[in-house]
């Protein structure tokens, strides 16, 4: 029963969706007695594409064409809007404060009502002092974060985060993400602005960080230090 709703969901086309080829489409307006006087199963297609045979009117190739892409779109889009599994569904974080905030945030992340920045300071796996501004949305769409949420690994910035500071080397890099443009203002400090509304987040913890936007402090055992940056992209009315 599932799968038949599935199939005669939004964009369902009995003929599209029925009939593999233009030439089965042909076949189910021949009948038996078709076969048996024309003995030749294409001219039986060919009478019937003309409208002389067959049950009513009768559509064209390029219509059948055109409406077998249109049925491929919609079930594609059908596929898409299928909710897919978060990251940390299922996972027990309560512990770990910077994982529970991400756990916390990851679906409105997901479908665009937040964006949220993720500062962290801490030393990397060669001892050095790293500390850098992470896109959480940006990691979630091009990298499996599973395994932060089972603490096989740890959430630690890099070189193509949207910033990236290394104490002891003193290697910086900054790079724009599809959510945020990077801002070096020589007054202001580091700013970030959202490419949906155009507002900016200041990092600045001396300085308000923003319309629609909140700074959280975390305290965790895990890392140096953590600050989570939130910006309400999307209002519910």
């Amino acid at each position: 029963m599932d799968d038949d709703l599935e199939i005669k969901g939004p964009g369902y086309d009995p003929i599209a969706d029925e009939f593999a080829t233009y030439e089965d489409y042909l076949d189910s307006q021949i009948n038996g007695t078709d076969v048996y006087y024309l003995e030749d199963v294409e001219l039986a297609r060919q009478l019937v594409e003309l409208g002389i045979r067959g049950n009513g009117e009768v559509i064209r190739r390029e219509e059948f064409e055109q409406r077998k892409e249109a049925s491929e779109q919609a079930r594609q889009a059908r596929l898409n809007k299928k909710p897919k599994k978060l990251a940390s569904q299922g996972k027990h974080v309560e512990e770990f404060p910077l994982l529970q905030a991400l756990k916390d945030r990851e679906e409105a992340v997901r479908n665009g009502k937040l964006t949220t920045i993720v500062f962290i300071r801490d030393k990397n796996s060669k001892g050095q002092e790293v500390s850098g501004y992470i896109d959480y949305g940006h990691r979630l769409k091009t990298e499996n974060c599973e395994p932060y949420f089972d603490r096989k690994k740890r959430l630690m910035p890099r070189p193509s985060d949207l910033s990236f500071y290394n104490w002891e080397t003193q290697m910086s890099t900054s790079n724009p993400t599809p959510n945020f443009q990077v801002i070096a203002d020589n007054e202001a400090g580091l700013l970030f602005k959202n490419k949906r509304d155009r507002k900016v987040i200041n990092v600045d913890p001396t300085a308000k960080p923003g319309d629609n936007s909140t700074r959280t402090e975390l305290e965790t055992a895990e890392y140096a230090q953590v600050v989570v940056y939130d910006h309400v992209t999307r209002r519910r009315s």
